[in-house]
């Protein structure tokens, strides 16, 4: 919902670092697996009871997601990229409410819960961009991407807020857990009246 109003804030200084970094010879697929592997340690913090770790290494993951991308249009962006790019979002997504489950077990009913919403969020997310680009559809509201982007009621924006909720306050969980799962299952509603309008 809020990704595509960011990204005219947020893509100059990303795509200044990355014409940088892409001069420098670093790889975006170089940053999106070291991306992933820090937002699995700030899942692993957060586990384990480090919520100011969790949250830092959580908000870095999020720095590289955009900077991959940002290398990725400096240089020469390929289907390959964006394939890793998306199972690295996915994978840490799930990460945190795993993270909080482990963490207590009264956080486990509403952890698997909200991590069945990502899959279900990612699954319709996934599901319309393959349509999509069978009948040739392009949108760049989200930026230059390597496939289509549907928007939604929960994205990456609304994803970072609710973990940044939750390490902040991890008393917090449980009902941070429901109302943002809930938020998932409507926007996989919203996504596939979408799809109902623009597919049949």
């Amino acid at each position: 919902m809020l990704d595509a109003r960011l990204r005219p804030l947020i893509d100059p200084p990303l795509n200044a670092m990355g014409r940088t970094l892409a001069r420098a010879g670093v790889s975006a697929n170089w940053l999106t697996f070291c991306g992933l592997a820090i937002g699995l340690a700030g899942a692993a913090a957060i586990a384990s009871g480090h919520f100011g770790w969790g949250l830092a290494l959580a908000l870095a993951n999020r720095v590289l997601d955009g900077l991959d991308g940002a290398v990725a249009r400096a240089s020469q962006p390929t289907d390959l990229g964006g394939y890793f790019d998306i199972v690295a979002d996915f994978a840490f997504y799930v990460s945190v409410p795993v993270a909080f489950g482990i963490l207590d077990p009264a956080n486990l009913l509403p952890a698997l819960v909200l991590a069945a919403s990502f899959v279900l969020t990612g699954t319709s997310f996934l599901a319309f961009a393959v349509i999509a680009a069978k009948r040739g559809e392009e949108t760049e509201a989200h930026g230059r991407k390597s496939f289509f982007y549907s928007t939604g009621l929960a994205e990456g924006t609304e994803t970072v807020v609710i973990f940044a909720l939750m390490a902040l306050v991890p008393a917090w969980f449980v009902p941070l857990a429901w109302g943002y799962a809930a938020l998932c299952v409507l926007t996989v509603i919203q996504r596939s009246a979408l799809a109902w309008i623009t597919f049949r």
